[in-house]
């Protein structure tokens, strides 16, 4: 299954520690990236898209546990419990919304992101 996933940009940082969290390491840090994808209210979001496994939205729910690999306690486990408690998952693509993290499974990314109500902005450097 692919997940396809909008995070509003107030939820940029507890998502990436949520990555870290369910992800394998460091690189994780960086599933949230550019702030490019709009929704019709100007509201911005940083996406991301992979493959999971068929048991990923279950752990992704679970009680979060610090990984083994995080002997530096790198990771903000409040902030991965925040972005967890703003976790939506959907079978079907639903609108982003500017206060969840939003997750819709589809085997199209870029599909999915324009059924969740996203455009693709050009952000200025």
């Amino acid at each position: 299954m692919r997940l396809t996933i909008a995070c509003p940009a107030a939820l940029r940082d507890d998502a990436n520690n949520l990555a870290m969290v369910l992800g394998y390491g460091l690189g994780d840090a960086l599933t949230y990236g550019g702030l490019n994808w709009q929704d019709a209210d100007g509201n911005i979001y940083a996406c991301a898209s992979l493959p999971v496994s068929e048991t990923f939205t279950t752990t992704a729910q679970a009680t979060l546990q610090r990984p083994s690999w995080d002997t530096d306690s790198v990771i903000s486990m409040a902030a991965a419990n925040r972005a967890q408690a703003a976790l939506v998952f959907s079978l079907e693509p639903v609108l982003a919304m500017p206060d969840k993290l939003t997750a819709c499974a589809g085997d199209d990314a870029l599909a999915t992101l324009a059924a969740m109500g996203l455009t693709h902005v050009v952000v200025d450097v």
